[in-house]
């Protein structure tokens, strides 16, 4: 494909960056939970949300990816993990799961990790990309559903958020890609089913014949 990102790719992506917000109304939560990516600022917010006291401990979630590797040599969650303490958060209160490299074993591990340790939790608040919202809440409905599962995301816009990241063609590839996963998962086992716009899935066709595929799985 062409480096240049056209005026209706822009568009498409806009309609399916509204679509993974969940617009869920925040609430105190026994856990929160920061789903780690590329993205600092889901450790950024998790720990404003921890300093404003919607809840009283985070576990960090996430090994490393290829597209995280050269940013997070040690690890997703090992480098949240630093980043949130830097910011105020104090380490007690910070729990890491290190082996997760898909969101389903970002909530299984975490799971798991407070099972071992016998920390009940009944309500979690997830942390994550603004346009990983809707993806994370129905993977938690299917892993994790004894838990009333929030979610949440740094409050930002399209644009400002591809000037953050500074790689338009990467955050169109990931919206992609995570909208690819929103559809395909429930049929494996991996979420629940989420209805999608007309409009939505329109969009996703427009961009996966311009080229934006590199998150894609294969089916």
């Amino acid at each position: 494909m062409s480096d240049e990102v056209s005026a209706q790719d822009l568009h498409d992506a806009r309609a399916i960056w509204g679509f993974h917000l969940m617009h869920h109304r925040l609430e105190p939560v026994d856990l929160g939970i920061g789903l780690g990516s590329h993205d600092l600022g889901v450790a950024t917010f998790t720990a404003k949300l921890y300093h404003e006291q919607f809840f009283p401990m985070i576990v960090f979630t996430g090994a490393s990816s290829r597209t995280t590797a050269a940013r997070f040599p040690r690890g997703e969650a090992v480098h949240y993990r630093e980043h949130a303490i830097e910011l105020g958060v104090s380490s007690s209160a910070i729990r890491v799961e290190t082996s997760a490299t898909n969101t389903g074993q970002n909530i299984a591990f975490t799971r798991d990790l407070l099972e071992a340790a016998d920390i009940p939790v009944k309500t979690v608040l997830l942390v994550s990309k603004p346009y990983m919202e809707r993806r994370a809440y129905a993977t938690c409905q299917k892993v994790w559903p004894e838990v009333r599962a929030i979610c949440a995301s740094e409050p930002i816009g399209f644009d400002d958020y591809l000037a953050t990241i500074d790689d338009t063609k990467l955050v169109l590839d990931m919206l992609v890609g995570d909208l690819q996963r929103v559809m395909e998962y429930p049929a494996l086992g991996f979420a629940v089913q989420q209805d999608i716009p007309a409009e939505v899935e329109s969009a996703y066709d427009r961009l996966v014949s311009a080229g934006y595929t590199s998150r894609l799985m294969k089916t």
